[in-house]
């Protein structure tokens, strides 16, 4: 069974027995966008991968986290800006509640009794049963830290297109506002500023002395040999200040992070890297290449002139891709595509409608959350979001 027929199945399995199901139970009708959000929550199965807390001695039950894994869902399929405005609809709405598993909004009533001066007193306490903001953003941070975003994204690649054969990914990157402070810039760690030796002392060396050139490589050059760990590992991640030149050739500038996506032909995202605003595009494509070579099977690279480097070209060869980059102008005369090639890298469009999907639709623009982890993990709900939506666009 093909990806298109697997998709089509559990499309109509789910209108089938699912949409009745829910339409016997549920006091409200069921709108287009929740039978969407259903759709999206069954492909994606987020409650999969939420792993439970290594200690729970206390506190609310694992099933809540579920809920609130899917709820964290549902805020990037509706692109609700903040929690609590996703926590005012998922109260009020009680359909969209129930989808993501949260039971009832009511309150829990508890009755306490202890002695005080001899008299028995009793105090009747009440608690919604309903996760508060805190917890929220405590699960938030759990998830965060589980790089659960990241996991799921990944088990959907594994599924849905590991034994496919995609013609090319096309590599690129865009802006991510933050909300926080940018830390200061270090060109070192950016890869725009090569780290020179000390001078050479004068004279001969002395008996034992070793004198040898203690010039660092570049990046690239250390990437070539380094798996994708430790490639990113040298990666800078901080919130700073980043800038390019846009399309009417004006200069921009934000304080955030850098998303890098590689997408297939079919607009599909297959690894994703965030990374400081201010890191040169060129600075994660090998690692990224070697990433998506170990997910899926595909034949082309496709990247604009900021990817027109030696090694990216030589690694992309040995992992037995045809590199298709665009001449960086700075490197002497642009030579021409051969037709094909001009063609095929004219597709590199789908990264860009990635972009603008994730940004107008899937949360990218209300990056609330401060910190690497956290802004990525909002990132991927939206990525895995509009990964499931974008299948079951592929098939109608």
């Amino acid at each position: 069974m093909n990806l298109r027929e697997t998709i089509s199945w559990i499309k109509a399995k789910i209108q089938s027995d699912l949409f009745p199901h829910l339409k016997e139970n549920f006091t409200d009708p069921i709108t287009e966008k929740q039978k969407k959000l259903i759709m999206i929550l069954e492909m994606v199965e987020i409650e999969k991968h939420v792993k439970s807390p290594e200690y729970q001695w206390m506190g609310r039950k694992l099933k809540d986290r579920y809920a609130i894994a899917r709820a964290f869902v549902a805020k990037a399929v509706y692109n609700y800006g903040t929690t609590g405005a996703l926590i005012e609809e998922l109260k009020s709405m009680s359909n969209l509640g129930r989808i993501c598993g949260f039971e009832s909004k009511s309150c829990v009533v508890t009755r306490e009794s202890y002695l005080a001066g001899g008299k028995l007193l009793r105090i009747v306490k009440k608690k919604s049963s309903f996760p508060s903001e805190s917890t929220f953003s405590r699960a938030f941070k759990e998830f965060a830290e589980s790089e659960l975003g990241d996991q799921v994204h990944k088990a959907l690649v594994g599924e849905n297109l590991s034994d496919q054969i995609i013609g090319h990914i096309s590599r690129d990157a865009t802006a991510i506002v933050g909300n926080e402070k940018p830390a200061k810039r270090d060109k070192r760690a950016e890869g725009k500023e090569e780290i020179k030796a000390d001078p050479p002392k004068r004279g001969r060396p002395k008996k034992g002395e070793n004198r040898a050139d203690k010039k660092e490589d570049k990046r690239l050059n250390r990437q070539v040999n380094q798996t994708p760990a430790e490639a990113l590992k040298d990666i800078p991640t901080v919130c700073n200040v980043g800038s390019k030149t846009n399309a009417q050739g004006y200069k921009e500038t934000w304080i955030g992070y850098k998303f890098h996506v590689d997408t297939n032909d079919c607009g599909l995202p297959i690894t994703t890297v965030l990374t400081s605003a201010s890191l040169h595009d060129s600075q994660v494509a090998i690692p990224m290449m070697k990433m998506t070579t170990d997910r899926v099977t595909y034949l082309y690279d496709l990247m604009d002139s900021a990817y027109d480097a030696k090694p990216i070209h030589e690694v992309s060869k040995a992992l037995g891709h045809v590199p298709i980059i665009d001449r960086n102008p700075r490197r002497g005369d642009a030579l021409p595509m051969s037709p094909a090639e001009a063609l095929r890298y004219n597709e590199r469009t789908a990264a860009e409608r990635f972009n603008s999907r994730l940004k107008g639709e899937f949360g990218g623009e209300t990056v609330m959350v401060r910190g690497h982890k956290k802004v990525k993990l909002h990132l991927m709900f939206g990525v895995i979001a509009l990964f499931a939506d974008h299948l079951l666009r592929l098939i109608t």
